[in-house]
C-alpha cells in the first residue's frame, strides 16, 4: 500500500520589523480571523522553512541542544525546528487584529522573517492550560509563564 501524502499550504506568512512581528493572513483565508479578537492569544502553527532539508529532517537526535541540559536529546524532546516535520508552535498575546489587512499584531514571535504560517487557533485555557506539570531540572530556571519568555535571554539558552 503507498504511504498517504499529505498536503499543506501556508496560509499566510510572518513578517518582522523592529520589536513587533505582523501575522499576515492571505487574503482568501481572511473571513478565517472572525471572532478572534475577542481572544488575548493566539496560538501560531508555522513551517520552518529554514530548516526544511533532508538532512535536517534526518536528524533524530541533538548533541547539547540546551546549554545546560544533557549531552544529547531525541528531537521530540527540544523546540528545535530541525525535524522529520519541521512544524512550529508557539502562543502569542495579540495586541491589534485588522480583518481587513489580514494582520495581527504580535509582540513577539519565535520564528523568522518570512516563515510561512500553516494554521492559527485560539489559545483556550481549558484545552491548552495545564496545572502539574513536569519539566526536566535542568530547564528550571526558565520563565514559568509565556510573557515573561519576551525578556528572556533565550540566546544564551540553545545551541540550535
Amino acid at each position: 500500500m503507498p504511504e498517504p501524502r499529505y498536503q499543506l499550504r501556508p496560509i499566510g506568512r510572518i513578517e518582522i520589523s523592529g520589536d513587533t512581528a505582523c501575522l499576515r493572513i492571505d487574503e482568501p483565508f481572511r473571513p478565517a480571523l472572525e471572532g478572534l479578537a475577542e481572544f488575548g492569544h493566539v496560538v501560531v502553527l508555522f513551517w520552518c522553512h529554514l530548516t526544511d532539508t533532508d538532512e535536517l529532517r534526518g536528524l533524530l537526535t541533538c548533541e547539547r541542544p540546551y546549554t545546560k541540559g544533557p549531552e544529547s536529546l531525541g528531537v521530540f524532546a527540544t523546540r528545535s525546528p530541525a525535524r522529520p516535520n519541521p512544524i512550529g508552535i508557539t502562543p502569542v498575546p495579540i495586541m491589534r487584529l485588522d480583518m481587513a489587512e489580514g494582520a495581527i499584531e504580535v509582540p513577539y514571535i519565535d520564528a523568522e522573517n518570512g516563515t510561512p504560517i500553516l494554521d492559527l487557533k485560539p489559545y483556550e485555557p481549558s484545552l491548552d492550560r495545564i496545572r502539574n506539570i513536569r519539566t526536566p531540572s535542568w530547564r528550571a530556571h526558565w520563565p514559568e509563564w509565556n510573557e515573561d519568555s519576551a525578556m528572556f535571554d533565550w540566546s544564551s539558552e540553545f545551541n540550535f
